[in-house]
């Protein structure tokens, strides 16, 4: 019998640089920039690579994101994934975490048997560390965030620190499971540090199938709930905040800065 599978949350994110915003909309235009692999989840593949040496399995990439995301999911495959599965829907664009958790915990189902779900705790677009945690709400399992080590695991359970700022968390949670993972983050002991891939393993990644889901594919999904549709929060004005130069003043003696230093403060009234 087959070993259930470990499914590693991955989200293709632009750089932040040189993509573009939609300010009508409010919405990030993710096909103007490529995409390449939250720096989180790339903790999340790695942990995933090493738990299925012991535990057995697949490592299955899933991830949520316009076509062109294909090529950061080969880059999951390059650095551990056996299989990799892309949500890809015009239905599905414009969600916000409650709905983008939703379409991903459908998936999850479609699966069928998982044993553990592996995440980055923020991605860097976003910055709000709740799709894990709202995933693991729809399945109905137990979860832990911000995990920065993973202190134990058998057949049966996993038992996990997580750093919650104030105060240490010592977890044990029965399978199935989901962590949203931080960095730095240990292995029973050892520093985990994602993998850099072969020129082998980019490779075979570059050969390496995509599935493509859309929404007629998860039978299970509620389309009012999925894309800008089912998204209960959306951003209601974007705009760009333009950096004002610093206008450097040069001056010949010490007395003279000493003097326009006191007339500025004494216009700005902080005098």
């Amino acid at each position: 019998m087959d070993r259930p599978d470990i499914v590693v949350l991955v989200k293709p994110t632009p750089d932040i640089t040189k993509v573009r915003f939609d300010v009508e909309t409010g919405r990030v235009d993710r096909e103007s920039a490529e995409l390449e692999i939250n720096p989180f989840d790339l903790y999340a593949l790695e942990l995933a690579a090493r738990l299925r040496e012991s535990l057995g399995g697949r490592v299955v990439a899933l991830a949520m994101a316009p076509p062109h995301a294909a090529k950061a999911l080969r880059d999951a495959v390059a650095r551990g994934a056996d299989k990799a599965i892309l949500l890809s829907d015009p239905r599905f664009a414009g969600a916000d975490t409650l709905a983008t958790s939703y379409t991903l915990a459908a998936a999850i189902r479609e699966l069928g048997s998982y044993r553990l779900i592996l995440c980055g705790e923020k991605s860097v677009d976003g910055d709000t560390g709740q799709v894990g945690p709202e995933v693991a709400e729809h399945l109905g399992i137990p979860h832990a965030a911000f995990v920065q080590s993973v202190i134990d695991f058998d057949d049966e359970s996993i038992t996990v620190e997580a750093d919650f700022g104030s105060c240490y968390y010592l977890v044990r949670l029965k399978y199935p499971a989901l962590l949203s993972v931080s960095r730095p983050l240990s292995f029973k002991g050892e520093r985990l540090e994602p993998r850099i891939p072969k020129l082998s393993d980019l490779m075979r990644a570059r050969k390496a199938p995509v599935e493509v889901w859309r929404a007629d594919d998860l039978p299970v999904v509620d389309l009012s709930r999925v894309g800008w549709a089912g998204s209960p929060t959306c951003v209601v004005k974007v705009f760009y905040a333009f950096e004002r130069w610093r206008s450097p003043a040069v001056f010949k003696s010490v007395d003279d800065a000493v003097e326009a230093i006191v007339g500025l403060l004494r216009r700005k009234n902080l005098f």
